[in-house]
C-alpha cells in the first residue's frame, strides 16, 4: 500500500537526518568491527548533514520524531547499560517521562469531551503545565473538590492511527521474515507482533489501564513492598483517568535516594521479590517497569517502599505457564541443567526427538559462566547471544505469551544493575522460588486447595446418596434370560457400593477438614 511506502521513506529520512547510520558504525568500530560496505559508502556520501550533536541526543530526537513505538524501544534500551554505551543510555532515559508534551489546550479539550465538563468545573485546582509526559499520554496534577490531590492522565491525540500504522508495518515485516529467513517460523515473528499489537492497543484504552492498576493495588493490599495509587472512578474514561497522587523519587535517581537514607541493597532485593511475587503468586505483572514508571517513597513511615505507576501494559500467565516457569527457574538456580532440558522437551518447546544430554550440555555452556557473580561482572549481551544460538540449534520455539515477561525481565535486571551492581540475582531469587514451590506443591498448597474446593464439595456431598441410589436402582432392575449379565451387574453393584462408601467417608472427612480449616483461619483473623 502507498502509505506503507511513505512511512518507510519517512523512517529512512529521519534515520539519515539524525545520522543513525553513523551511530551504528561508531558502535561497531568501538567493538573492532566494520559495518556493511553500502552503509559505509552512504556515510561518506551524505556530507551535508549536521552531526555535531552528541550521538545519544541525535538518537533520542530521532526516536521521538518517529513516534510512540520507537519511544518505547528507547525506553527499554535506556535500562540496558550493559548492552548500550553509557552516553546513549543516559540520553535515552529522558524518554521515560520527559518526552516533549503536547499542547495543554488539547489536553483540556480531551478532558471536556471525555468527562463532560471543563477541568475548572470538575476540579478545585487544575495545573495547565503537565508534570510528566511519555510516549502515550501526559499527566497533569489537580485537586478534587473534597481536597484530595490527584493526577490526571490524558491520552495523546492521534495515538490510535500512529500506532496502527507502525504495527501494520511490523506485521508486514514479520510475514517477510517468516518467508525469507530460516529462523522466521521458529521465532513465530507474526505471533510475537500480534501479541505486541494487542498490548499496545490495550494501552490506548485508559479505562483498561485503570482496571489493571486497581487489580494490582488489590493484589498488594496486604503488602508493605509496593504501593499502587487508588483510581477515582467518577473521573475516569477511555481517554482520561484520574488517580491518587503519589509522591516519591524516581528510582533512577540513585544519589537522591541514598541522600534520603534509602537502603539500596534492600531496595534491589525487594524489587526482585516484587517481580517474582507478581509472576508466580498472582500470574499478573506490571510489564512496563522502566525507571519512569517506578518511584520510591521517602516518607518516614514508608521509607524505601516501591510506588508503581502506568498500568497500560500488564502481563498474565496461566497456571501451566507459572508451574513450568517456576520449575525451570528453580532447576536453573540449582544448576540442574538436565531438568531444564527435560522441561523444555516435555512442554513441547523443544522438538520431541531432541536428545536430553545434548540440550543439557548446551544450556550448561550458556549459564554456568554467570553463576556466583554480581551483575556488574556479567555480560548479558554475550549470554543472550549464546542462548539465541542454542535455541536456533535445537529449534526451540519462541513462546509469544512470554514475550512481555522476557521484556520485563530485561527491565528488572537493568534496574537491579543501577541500584546495586553487586546484587547476586540468583541467590536473591532462589529462596523466594523455593518457598513458592513449597506453598504450591507441599502441605500448604494441599490445605489451600482443600479450602478452595470445600464450598464445592459441600454442595456435592449431599447429592451423593441420591445419585448413588439412582445408580443402584438401575443396576438392581430384574434381568431375564441372561444369568451372565445378571452376575456382571451384581458384581458391578458391589463395586459401586464400595466406591460409594469410600467417597462418602473420604468426602465427609475432607469436608470436615475443610470446614475446620476455615474455622481456624477465621479465628486467626480475629486474633
Amino acid at each position: 500500500m502507498p502509505w506503507k511506502l511513505i512511512r518507510l521513506l519517512r523512517i529512512l529520512r529521519v534515520s539519515l537526518r539524525y545520522g543513525l547510520d553513523d551511530i551504528i558504525l561508531s558502535a561497531l568500530n568501538e567493538n573492532g568491527r566494520k559495518g556493511p560496505l553500502l552503509v559505509r559508502l552512504l556515510c561518506k556520501l551524505l556530507i551535508l548533514r549536521d552531526l555535531r550533536a552528541p550521538r545519544g541526543v541525535r538518537l533520542r530526537r530521532a526516536l521521538e520524531e518517529l513516534g510512540p513505538i520507537f519511544v518505547k524501544l528507547g525506553q527499554v534500551l535506556s535500562t540496558r547499560r550493559d548492552l548500550v554505551p553509557l552516553d546513549i543510555a543516559e540520553e535515552l532515559s529522558f524518554l521515560q517521562d520527559r518526552v516533549p508534551p503536547f499542547d495543554s489546550a488539547l489536553a483540556i479539550a480531551q478532558i471536556e469531551r471525555s468527562l463532560g465538563a471543563h477541568p475548572d468545573v470538575l476540579f478545585a485546582e487544575f495545573e495547565r503545565v503537565p508534570v510528566a509526559s511519555a510516549s502515550i499520554a501526559q499527566v497533569h496534577f489537580a485537586v478534587l473538590k473534597d481536597g484530595r490531590k490527584v493526577a490526571v492522565k490524558v491520552l495523546r491525540p492521534g495515538m490510535k492511527k500512529s500506532i496502527g500504522d507502525d504495527v501494520a508495518l511490523m506485521h508486514s515485516a514479520a510475514s517477510l521474515i517468516e518467508r525469507l529467513w530460516a529462523d522466521g517460523k521458529r521465532l513465530k515473528a507474526r505471533e510475537v507482533v500480534s501479541e505486541f499489537d494487542k498490548y499496545l492497543h490495550d494501552e490506548l484504552d485508559l479505562m483498561r489501564e485503570a482496571a489493571n492498576g486497581s487489580q494490582l493495588r488489590r493484589n498488594f493490599a496486604a503488602s508493605d513492598l509496593l504501593a499502587v495509587p487508588e483510581m477515582i472512578w467518577d473521573y475516569c474514561a477511555e481517554s482520561v483517568i484520574t488517580m491518587q497522587r503519589m509522591n516519591g523519587i524516581p528510582i533512577s535517581q540513585r544519589e537522591q535516594l541514598v541522600a534520603a537514607g534509602v537502603d539500596m541493597k534492600k531496595l534491589s532485593r525487594e524489587g526482585v521479590e516484587i517481580f517474582f511475587t507478581q509472576v508466580f503468586r498472582d500470574g499478573f505483572f506490571h510489564a512496563d517497569m522502566h525507571p519512569g514508571n517506578i518511584l520510591v517513597s521517602i516518607e518516614p513511615q514508608t521509607l524505601g517502599q516501591y510506588i508503581a505507576l502506568d498500568f497500560g501494559i500488564v502481563g498474565t500467565l496461566t497456571d501451566f505457564d507459572k508451574d513450568y516457569l517456576a520449575q525451570n527457574f528453580l532447576a536453573f538456580f540449582q544448576r540442574d541443567y538436565k531438568r531444564v532440558a527435560q522441561a523444555h522437551i516435555e512442554s513441547g518447546w523443544a522438538p520431541k526427538g531432541t536428545r536430553v544430554d545434548e540440550l543439557e550440555s548446551a544450556v550448561r555452556a550458556c549459564c554456568e559462566p554467570i553463576f556466583d557473580r554480581p551483575l556488574s561482572d556479567i555480560s548479558f549481551g554475550q549470554v543472550l547471544l549464546r542462548l539465541f544460538q542454542t535455541s536456533r540449534r535445537f529449534n526451540i520455539e519462541v513462546q509469544p505469551q512470554l514475550v512481555l515477561l522476557q521484556k520485563t525481565l530485561l527491565n528488572i535486571e537493568g534496574l537491579g544493575r543501577q541500584l546495586d551492581p553487586d546484587l547476586d540475582l540468583w541467590q536473591t531469587a532462589k529462596p523466594f522460588l523455593e518457598r513458592w514451590m513449597s506453598e504450591q506443591f507441599g502441605w500448604r498448597g494441599l490445605l489451600a486447595q482443600i479450602q478452595i474446593e470445600a464450598p464445592h464439595m459441600s454442595q456435592l456431598l449431599p447429592q451423593l446418596p441420591r445419585l448413588a441410589h439412582q445408580a443402584l436402582t438401575r443396576l438392581s432392575a430384574p434381568v431375564e434370560r441372561d444369568d451372565s449379565l445378571l452376575r456382571l451387574l451384581l458384581a458391578e453393584q458391589q463395586r459401586t457400593n464400595r466406591l460409594f462408601n469410600f467417597v462418602l467417608y473420604f468426602g465427609g472427612g475432607v469436608l470436615a477438614g475443610g470446614l475446620l480449616l476455615q474455622l481456624l483461619l477465621r479465628l486467626a483473623e480475629f486474633n
